[in-house]
């Protein structure tokens, strides 16, 4: 197995040196920065590590897309900046799909880098999400066969929600893969604007869209949000 590690960011620099770090400890083929236009050290920073820096329209899909078009591996992982993989998760990769030709991809069990236990309640929820649906999201850490991706036609190109679009149709080309990783992310948004606020955003945004909300509309309302939890 080739793994290529493609990391969006934006304005990351703080992360950006312990998540090439953490990249690089899989063992991989190689890790690619996906940069949206950083106005601060980002791009400076990760030119100095073990990686390829890639400059790309700002929009996180946008961004992967671009790295997965640079990336030469023939497994692509798309890690958030604020997440890491455990090393032993590139093995999951490479002897799951291995083992089953028809598993296009996944995702993994994901823990959040706090002791409350009220996220030990969403992690659980998340699993039970997954397991049911085989619909995972980007703090997850989204694999899949690089043939799958291109077949798929990447993400889509929306500023919102692109892994769960991308999920849905890699859910019909066959079935997903929930590996125990685990995935560990950043609980800072969920410690920023609370734990029980983000959660409750977070399903109201998922049911917004299920009613047929346009992302674009979501978005207006959201990444606000989101660069709030950037500064």
């Amino acid at each position: 197995m080739k793994l290529s590690v493609i990391i969006p960011a934006l304005n990351e620099e703080a992360s950006i040196a312990l998540a090439v770090v953490r990249a690089n400890a899989l063992a991989p083929h190689e890790v690619l920065i996906a940069d949206g236009g950083s106005s601060d050290r980002t791009v400076e920073t990760a030119r100095e590590l073990p990686c390829r820096v890639i400059e790309a329209p700002r929009g996180r899909a946008r961004q992967q897309n671009a790295g997965a078009e640079q990336a030469t591996g023939d497994v692509l992982l798309f890690l958030h900046a604020d997440s890491w993989l455990a090393p032993e998760g590139a093995e999951q990769i490479e002897r799951t799909l291995q083992r089953s030709p028809k598993i296009p991809g996944g995702v993994f069990w994901h823990r959040f880098d706090s002791p409350r236990f009220g996220f030990r309640l969403i992690e659980l929820g998340d699993a039970l999400r997954a397991c049911s649906t085989r619909i995972g999201f980007g703090d997850q850490g989204i694999f899949l066969r690089r043939s799958v991706f291109e077949q798929l036609g990447g993400f889509p190109d929306v500023p919102l929600m692109e892994d769960v679009l991308l999920m849905r149709r890699l859910r019909e080309i066959g079935r997903l893969a929930f590996l125990p990783g685990p995935l560990h992310t950043s609980a800072r948004r969920h410690e920023k604007h609370g734990l029980i606020r983000q959660t409750l955003r977070n399903w109201s945004l998922l049911s917004a869209e299920r009613l047929g909300v346009p992302t674009e509309h979501l978005a207006g309302q959201y990444m606000p949000h989101f660069r709030s939890v950037q500064r």
